[in-house]
This record gives structure tokens, C-alpha cells and sequence, in this order.
């Protein structure tokens, strides 16, 4: 018998390793040598699997568009409250209830799931189904649900935040603080992920401004603030044609459509704004014969 039938032999038992033909995913794990992954049963009679592996053996069945399909059948229920025996559930028959492996209070705020159950039958219109056996220990409605990474976070529409600076008309003076600073406001978006609609709210949390010149760039928590209360500013040294770039990082939380719980992506992105070109000059004072608000303007102005 291949290694694979054992495997299945332990989740489903052993009177029924002749009805099968289709073998689960190979998920694998140091307690378990069916190949099914999870950990043995204390009384060994079954493999059982965290609530999202078990949820991905049910799906990966009922996609399955060839003719076995049908033998297989999945549903949650409570796992009976039965010691020094079989593991089973109030669908096999009557039998006090448990909540199984996951307490009440050990999903905070997320419904509990109960245990997930499968019977197969011969064929896919027989009725000779088996009993319901355990594949799962269920868990919290959290590890059902899906997650948003870093790579979903960044591929959300962010819209970078205004890059604003003091003075702002075109151009600077050389050893004279040029002051620059940005909207810190969060942005909300929507989006969906696996059918699940999905909330986002992203944060600003790091801004980092390169100045166009030789000097060190400037890498702030601080969005900034205008003269004369300004944090974030530079000091050019040399005359010249310069832009500033401002490069944001933002972290993210999301809630999916169903549960109340807010959750931290795993990870950050980054958005990026640039100011147009402008000048930095070296201008020195002088005396002038006229005022330079005249008109006409003295040549000496």
C-alpha cells in the first residue's frame, strides 16, 4: 500500500481504505507519517490539521471536476464530549456535545469553528457512506479568513501625500533654511481579496526627502511644519537647479467583511512625490540710491 492511502487510512479509518482513490495534499509535519500533515490523534485514529489546512483539503475536493467528486462530503460540527473513545461528532448520532479543541475564549472577539468532518462513499450515487471522521480540530473564524500581505498592501492605489516647501516661488537662497513638509492624513481604501471584501486603512509613518544636491538625506517621523514652527528643512551650500524628492512609508491595517477584528499587514509600502525644478541662488545686499519698490525699477536693484 503506498505511503499515501496509509495516510488517509489514519484520518478516515481503516475500514474504509478501500473506498479510496484520490489522495489529500501532501502537506507533511515531524508528527505525522501519513503525508496529511497536522498531528496524530491521541488515539490515532486521526490526522488532524490546523483549521486553514483543513479548510484547503475541503476546498481542494470540491473543485475537483472529474467523477469522484461527489464521494466525498465535508461539514463542521461539534466534536462529542466522549472519553476512551472513537472521535466523533452529533452527526454520527446522539452524543454530548463539545465545542472540541478551541475554547470559547480563545478567539477574543473571532467566532469559534468548530471541527471540520468528512464520509466518503463508493461511488459518487451510492449510499453507502462511512462515518464521519475528524480532519480538522477547527480554530478561530480568523484563520479562515484571507490575509492581506505586503504584496496585496502595494498593490493598492496610495496616493502619495503633497510635497509642500517654504519659500515656495521658484526659488531658494544658498545657507537659508528651505523648509518642507507634507499632508500626514491616513488614507482608507477598499478592495477585495478571495471574494472577501476588504477595508484597508493605511498610515504614513516615515518620510525621507532627498534634496537634489551632495548632502545626506533627511529621514523623519515628523510630517513637518511651516516657519516658524518648522522641524524638517535643508540648507543648500551651492547655487544651482534642484528638486525635491519626498518618499513616504506606510504601514497598513485591514478588517474583512464579517469580523470585527482590525488586523496589522505584514509589511510596508511606499509612494513618491517630487516638486518641480527651482533654483537655488546666491544673491548679496548692497546699498541702492532709490527704493527698489520705485517704478521704474533703479538699475542698481
Amino acid at each position: 500500500m503506498s505511503r499515501f492511502i496509509r495516510g488517509f487510512v489514519l484520518v478516515l479509518s481503516i475500514g474504509c481504505a478501500a473506498t479510496l482513490s484520490i489522495a489529500p495534499p501532501a502537506l507533511g509535519h515531524p508528527d505525522d507519517s501519513s503525508g496529511l500533515g497536522g498531528r496524530v490523534s491521541e488515539d490515532r485514529r486521526a490526522v488532524l490539521l490546523t483549521v486553514t489546512e483543513g479548510e484547503a483539503q475541503r476546498q481542494a475536493h470540491l473543485v475537483r471536476a472529474d467523477p469522484d467528486a461527489g464521494r466525498y462530503e465535508y461539514e463542521r460540527a461539534p466534536l462529542c464530549n466522549v472519553t476512551n473513545a472513537v472521535r466523533t461528532t452529533p452527526l454520527n448520532g446522539p452524543c454530548p456535545p463539545a465545542i472540541g479543541d478551541t475554547g470559547p475564549d480563545a478567539c477574543g472577539e473571532d467566532a469559534v469553528v468548530d471541527p471540520l468532518w468528512m464520509r466518503v462513499r463508493s461511488t459518487p450515487t451510492s449510499d453507502d457512506w462511512t462515518p464521519w471522521t475528524q480532519v480538522d480540530q477547527g480554530g478561530c473564524a480568523a484563520d479562515l479568513l484571507p490575509v492581506l500581505t505586503q504584496a496585496d498592501f502595494r498593490r493598492l492605489p496610495l496616493a502619495a501625500p503633497a510635497l509642500r516647501m517654504q519659500p515656495d516661488r521658484g526659488w531658494v537662497l544658498v545657507n537659508i533654511e528651505t523648509i518642507v513638509m507634507t499632508d500626514p492624513a491616513e488614507q482608507t481604501l477598499r478592495t477585495t481579496l478571495l471574494g472577501h471584501g476588504i477595508d484597508v486603512v493605511a498610515t504614513p509613518t516615515r518620510y525621507r526627502y532627498e534634496f537634489g544636491d551632495e548632502l545626506d538625506p533627511l529621514t523623519t517621523t515628523s510630517p513637518g511644519h511651516p516657519w516658524p514652527d518648522h522641524d524638517t528643512y535643508h540648507v543648500y551650500q551651492r547655487p544651482g537647479t534642484r528638486q525635491i524628492t519626498l518618499t513616504t512609508t506606510w504601514t497598513g491595517r485591514y478588517r474583512v467583511d464579517g469580523s470585527p477584528v482590525w488586523r496589522e499587514v505584514d509589511g510596508t509600502a511606499q509612494t513618491s512625490a517630487t516638486t518641480p525644478p527651482f533654483e537655488v541662488q546666491e544673491r548679496r545686499s548692497h546699498l541702492v540710491t532709490s527704493l527698489c519698490t520705485d517704478i521704474p525699477k533703479p538699475d542698481d536693484c
